[in-house]
């Protein structure tokens, strides 16, 4: 089996921009393991023809491709990172090759947010593939996407490593930068570090800012600094003033607004724990990153109920108890924490027996060598 699967390459490109292009090196590493994968190629449907270099260091040059050039390369094509042309698909597919679309993003915000905010968006034919695989945590959308998209849809393991993260801890040691919570960082109240992208609706700065000052509120001085990433597009917005003018943090200016940073980058310089939070988007790389590096990490993702500091829902003055809890606990607690991120470490790595036996029955049902 032959497998090609998009990704859309950019100038200036980071791998750290979001948690897609490193999904998908996770993600070819995973087939390149599959005894009856006989090559993984990466079809690149953007302006470079290649890369950010931090792939080739992780992945170990993993061959980058054009469309035309995939067409005699491939037997199976994702469409992951990067839109590919519906009529190049529709001749592969009479060409016997197999179609899946790969969804990674929250698929009902994709279909809805375009339209109701007016954003430009690349709509490609809904009958342009074979099956659908998503995540467990777009389970719920699974009916929906079956009519949209015409075609079987499957769940397969959401996979992460920390192969990216260890490259930038070191990147970042080496300009004297330690990544990593040690006990006692927090000692003089926590510098908070929120990191929602501020795109969407499913990840938005909103409720950890809620969650900061409610803590802060409950105990002066428990909240050292709120640092909020991500904002200088909103800085301006009657909507976002309203609410960060509300805040005593912001009254009593222990708050900072940034734009975009890397987490290893800022949580080993300005920050000692995470708050977060998401709607019907639990699964998230940067809550993996954050705990790989024993950060406290408060949020609201059932999937991570047994790792981090949990809260349900939108309860932010749950959010605050638990910010509380980490800051009062979690030096104390550090082992076991430790011990509970590497359970959810454990059940992510793509390379361990159980995802890349999920991922082959996949694929061999999907080329119908056996029973689906």
């Amino acid at each position: 089996m032959r497998i090609g699967i998009s990704v859309l390459s950019r100038a200036g490109q980071s791998i750290w921009q979001n948690g897609l292009g490193q999904n998908v090196v996770f993600l070819a590493q995973l087939f390149q393991r599959l005894p009856f994968v006989q090559s993984v190629v990466l079809i690149d449907v953007g302006s470079e023809g290649a890369l950010p270099p931090e792939v080739d260091t992780v992945s170990g040059g993993l061959r980058v491709v054009n469309q035309q050039e995939a067409t005699d390369l491939v037997d199976v094509v994702f469409e992951a990172a990067g839109n590919l042309d519906s009529k190049w698909l529709d001749l592969m597919r009479r060409r016997g090759c197999k179609v899946v679309f790969y969804c990674c993003g929250q698929p009902y915000v994709g279909l809805v947010e375009p339209a109701t905010f007016d954003r430009p968006v690349y709509a490609s034919r809904p009958d342009r593939c074979d099956e659908v695989w998503l995540f467990h945590k777009d389970r719920a959308l699974i009916p929906m996407m079956r009519t949209l998209h015409r075609c079987p849809v499957h769940e397969v393991p959401f996979i992460w490593h920390p192969e990216f993260v260890g490259t930038r801890i070191a990147q970042a040691r080496a300009h004297g930068v330690e990544y990593g919570y040690r006990a006692g960082d927090g000692e003089g109240g926590f510098r908070v570090a929120i990191f929602e992208p501020n795109i969407s609706v499913v990840k938005c700065c909103s409720v950890p800012m809620l969650v900061c000052d409610e803590a802060w509120r409950e105990q002066p001085g428990s909240v050292s600094v709120m640092h909020v990433l991500n904002t200088l597009h909103m800085k301006d917005h009657a909507t976002m003033l309203y609410l960060a003018n509300s805040l005593d943090l912001v009254r009593e200016h222990h708050a900072r607004f940034h734009g975009r940073h890397d987490i290893v980058g800022f949580l080993g310089q300005h920050a000692d724990a995470v708050v977060a939070h998401q709607w019907q988007n639990e699964q998230n790389y940067a809550y993996l990153d954050a705990l790989y590096g024993d950060y406290p990490l408060v949020h609201n993702s059932p999937w991570l109920g047994e790792a981090g500091y949990y809260y349900p829902g939108f309860d932010a003055q749950l959010g605050a108890h638990q910010l509380l809890r980490a800051y009062r606990e979690h030096d104390a607690q550090l082992d076991a924490y430790r011990r509970r991120s590497q359970t959810v470490f454990d059940a992510v790595n793509p390379f361990a027996q159980h995802n890349l036996d999920a991922y082959a029955q996949r694929l061999l049902a999907l080329a119908g060598t056996q029973a689906a």
